[in-house]
């Protein structure tokens, strides 16, 4: 099992985050970062939004940072951490400028970055941006069609609906080898069918743990399934949470202070097919208690599930 670290301060949501994170600025989240990077975290998350409805704002929160931006960011601080999304917005922007983002972000981080895209869900943001909320599975289907092609094909073209370009020329391409890594977000069949004709790796949302072995042998049974091994992140935290990020009536008791039962947790999801993670934080007042936290997880946990 692999440990990754949600990037603090990403966000502002009250049921997601804690108040020291609103501290924070954007140096202090470059050398949290630094320090991950040193301790051996395997990939730094972060999510986004672009615009959010007012009326949505107890739930979603406005604070949001441009991921692929962001993580450029965390980039310029490090060294060896994964840069990986959880997740892009996949329709929200043309496929050349996604495309051309990543790979930019990939080569000047010297093939380190990893997109997990998704459709999204938040209708009205689809709406303030101009895009067809009810389209968005389909163009997302084209859209990672025509990336695809920009990073791998020595004259990209794709012609369809939404995206059209052929007799093109792109630079840089991704440097990370064999290719760059796609990972998909979501729970649904077309979500799936995605991972197994273009990816590498997977983030469910709603699907619960003990469902995993059966979503991946869907993923490998799938007329489009290419053989490709299959990664899958899946935080200890999401355990206890349900839909709209509210904790289940039933939900484990999580200890973020026991080392067994962490280090046990972890053994669970690995033999569901987890192959990454981030150890649940605890209630914390200030943001060196959150340096010495991610010091006690690579002194007391990686080293029990590498």
């Amino acid at each position: 099992m692999k440990i990754c670290i949600a990037i603090p301060h990403t966000l502002e949501i009250p049921a997601m985050s804690q108040p020291w994170e609103l501290e924070m600025d954007g140096n202090d989240v470059g050398e949290a970062m630094q320090l991950a990077d040193s301790l051996g975290y395997h990939k730094a998350l972060m999510g986004e939004h672009f615009i959010i409805p007012r009326d949505h704002l107890d739930a979603s929160g406005a604070f949001w940072h441009h991921g692929t931006v962001a993580l450029s960011a965390i980039a310029g601080r490090t060294k060896h951490i994964g840069l990986q999304s959880s997740i892009t917005i996949l329709p929200l922007q043309h496929p050349v400028v996604q495309a051309k983002a990543w790979s930019t972000l990939d080569w000047m981080s010297g093939g380190r970055a990893t997109p997990v895209f998704a459709v999204g869900w938040l209708k009205k943001e689809f709406d303030m941006m101009g895009v067809p909320f009810h389209k968005r599975g389909k163009m997302a289907d084209e859209y990672i069609a025509a990336i695809y092609s920009l990073w791998n094909d020595e004259s990209p073209s794709f012609e369809g609906e939404f995206v059209n370009f052929s007799d093109a020329a792109f630079a840089p391409k991704p440097v990370h080898k064999p290719h760059m890594p796609i990972w998909f977000g979501g729970d649904s069949p077309p979500a799936l069918g995605r991972i197994a004709k273009w990816g590498d790796g997977w983030i469910p949302f709603l699907t619960p743990p003990e469902k995993f072995p059966e979503a991946l042998d869907f993923v490998r049974s799938h007329a489009d399934y290419r053989g490709q091994p299959l990664e899958m992140f899946f935080a200890i935290e999401q355990m206890r949470l349900g839909e709209g990020h509210v904790e289940k009536e039933d939900a484990m008791k999580i200890d973020p202070w026991n080392v067994q039962q962490l280090v046990d947790l972890c053994g669970y999801l690995t033999g569901l097919g987890v192959t990454e993670t981030i150890i649940p934080l605890p209630a914390l007042t200030e943001y060196q208690q959150y340096l010495d936290r991610m010091r006690w997880v690579a002194e007391e946990i990686m080293p029990n599930v590498l």
